[in-house]
């Protein structure tokens, strides 16, 4: 189970096994994206390397929070396609990914049924191809501290297993700093009574 701080997504763009039904065939492609204008070049691509195919369907689902998110169903009849996609990705626990069914037209139309069952079997498909990634929602921070507070200040850092970004070691030291979100408070206590270390939060 994700705890408070973590998603989940996928780490490459894979293609599923062909579903087919009927002579139609369903070929099932999951992108990681992070914005609507990924999607949009997704979708131009394989418009162009299947420009003979009869529709392209897909759904997404983006951000953390998972509250943006679209489903298409592509000239096929309303929730047919769309859904039953986004309805994959959603069971899969994922987000930050499209899903596009691409269909070839056999010649015999599959009914409302048919079609749910073909596009969430080659949504499946492709999903089931997927290497599965953690992502962690953090806070950012910089570490203001003399050399002296050098050692103090790692042992620190690695407690909570948090990753240096940036490190500026001059006549002082600046290092920016991130944290796992559930980490926050913990971090702060641990943090703020050290003499000699300014801690300050970074909005990103």
């Amino acid at each position: 189970m994700a705890e408070a701080d973590q998603y989940f997504s996928i780490k490459r763009q894979v293609q599923g096994d062909i579903f087919k039904d009927k002579g139609s065939k369903f070929l099932g492609y999951a992108f990681p994206v992070s914005s609507e204008s990924d999607v949009q070049e997704h979708l131009a691509e394989l418009k162009k390397a299947h420009h003979s195919a009869r529709h392209w369907c897909y759904a997404y689902q983006i951000g953390p929070e998972m509250t943006k998110y679209r489903a298409n169903d592509d000239g096929e009849p309303n929730n047919s396609a769309g859904q039953p996609i986004l309805g994959q990705i959603r069971s899969s626990g994922l987000t930050d990914v499209l899903v596009v069914v691409v269909r070839y037209f056999g010649g015999t139309k599959l009914g409302v049924g048919g079609l749910i069952t073909s596009y969430k079997s080659a949504a499946k498909n492709a999903l089931d191809e997927a290497e599965i990634i953690t992502h962690y929602i953090t806070c950012r921070y910089e570490m203001h501290f003399d050399y002296p507070l050098m050692n103090q200040a790692m042992q620190i850092i690695k407690e909570f297993e948090a990753e240096v970004v940036k490190r500026q070691m001059e006549s002082d030291c600046r290092f920016t700093v991130v944290v796992k979100k559930s980490d926050k408070e913990r971090w702060d206590k641990r943090c703020n009574p050290v003499y000699g270390l300014k801690l300050t939060e970074i909005d990103d």
